[in-house]
């Protein structure tokens, strides 16, 4: 029988068709469930509803059920609706009546709402991990290759000068700037709705700033209806937060796949980094970044997903938030895949030198010559229509070396310095450690 079973139960097919995925997600849950509990039992020993020798007991048990959840050792077993079940049947099963006596106070609707929301947080950590890396790698090429020029392009036309220095730190500094929508979806994750029980509250006199305080939560939920509310709001700010990370992925993606092709050859990676085809014995295929380029598109379109299966959701809870768990879970991991091999792969990338030499290239000079006839006194119009008839009379013959580009974020000042300061403001407002400091003492 479930936890909250009377004397009669679903129908398989009710019962099969309700669980989903939720048994696969549920294992991901399990070492923050037990977090949440350790909480709320001393909680409860604090208020009087479980003795200090009841509380002992189950912070023991609640510990050892972690480092077998730790060491893979966990499990639900058949029959068990959930993880929060699981380890009520555990801690029962090993210590008797005292098991029964946890989820006092507490709803299953708070419960998993806590689990998720320290589930985010841990997943939020990994991502700003990850993401720093790849911006460390970024900055250090965009140094590495801030004189090598390419042109830039606008409509996909040839238009002026660029350089991979300047490229390569444009990404940089995207990623610097979707960490600001990561932190508000942190922010969210980041407060306490344990207590909130079904989202109306409890009779038990519950102290609510104990378990913030025992969690590493910045703040709690106060109105227990928002409480609950919180739930799809929370993961909606998720779904676009790892969208715009994706967008950044997606567009430095589609440049690479665009820049690998052999009409622009601007650069190249190992043999073994690309494929090849069955039948075309020079295919070197960039499989990784188009695959990088679908996945990224993939995680885009979790915001709109997200937003209509919470379209016309009146207050309280619905069954239909399991469902955010299908979105949010995988994106978590597909988005992290991402990162991971986007930095992998720029480890290796090999950038094509003296690319604006060639005289193909020639008309992106256009716009310099122009500008040096203004600061010769010629009125900008004027150096327009000069510049303009030369180009179409073919007559039209650049210093292709002289290049003066001077002002903040140019080709000749990438600003790298004040970028990497907007990524440790950036990092610096995920407080991670106070977090890590209360799991200490929670687990000991």
């Amino acid at each position: 029988m479930k936890l909250w079973q009377k004397d009669t139960g679903s129908k398989k097919e009710v019962e099969q068709f309700t669980i989903g995925r939720d048994p696969e997600f549920d294992i991901i849950l399990a070492p923050f469930d037990v977090l949440g509990s350790m909480a709320h039992a001393h909680m409860l020993e604090k208020i009087g509803l479980l003795t200090p020798e009841d509380n002992a007991t189950l912070q023991k048990g609640l510990k050892e059920i972690y480092s077998e959840i730790s060491e893979g050792k966990f499990s639900i077993a058949s029959g068990v609706e959930d993880v929060h079940s699981q380890v009520e049947f555990l801690l029962t099963e090993r210590f008797g009546e005292v098991g029964k006596k946890l989820h006092s106070g507490r709803s299953r609707n708070d419960q998993v709402l806590v689990d998720l929301k320290l589930f985010y947080r841990a997943a939020i950590k990994e991502l700003v991990e990850e993401t720093v890396e790849l911006f460390e790698l970024l900055i250090e090429l965009s140094e590495k290759h801030k004189n090598d020029l390419m042109p830039g392009y606008t409509h996909t036309q040839l238009a002026m000068p660029s350089s991979f220095g300047l490229w390569f730190g444009s990404f940089a500094e995207g990623l610097t700037e979707d960490l600001g929508l990561l932190k508000a979806a942190f922010d969210l994750s980041n407060k306490n709705p344990l207590g909130s029980a079904a989202g109306y509250g409890s009779s038990f006199p519950l102290d609510r700033t104990l378990t913030t305080s025992l969690l590493g939560f910045a703040d709690m939920h106060h109105n227990v209806v928002n409480a609950q509310n919180s739930r799809g709001k929370t993961e909606r700010t998720l779904a676009f937060a790892m969208a715009g990370i994706a967008g950044t992925l997606n567009r430095m993606a589609a440049d690479v796949c665009l820049f690998m092709n052999q009409h622009f050859a601007f650069i190249s990676f190992p043999d073994d980094l690309t494929t090849g085809s069955s039948i075309m014995p020079h295919k070197k295929n960039p499989d990784v970044f188009e695959l990088i380029r679908a996945k990224t598109n993939q995680i885009q379109g979790v915001p709109t997903t997200v937003s209509f299966l919470l379209t016309n959701m009146s207050t309280g809870y619905h069954r239909d938030m399991q469902l955010l768990k299908e979105e949010i879970f995988p994106a978590f991991d597909k988005l992290k895949s991402c990162i991971g091999m986007s930095t992998f792969m720029l480890k290796s990338i090999k950038i094509r030198q003296n690319i604006l030499q060639d005289s193909f290239y020639k008309h992106v000079f256009s716009v310099e010559v122009v500008n040096d006839l203004v600061l010769k006194g010629v009125p900008f119009r004027d150096a327009y229509k000069q510049v303009g008839y030369e180009i179409e009379a073919d007559q039209f013959a650049p210093d292709q070396n002289h290049l003066n580009h001077t002002h903040e974020g140019s080709i000749g000042n990438l600003c790298s310095t004040a970028i990497q300061a907007k990524m440790r403001a950036a990092t610096q407002s995920f407080d991670f450690s106070k977090i890590d400091s209360a799991y200490e003492r929670l687990i000991g």
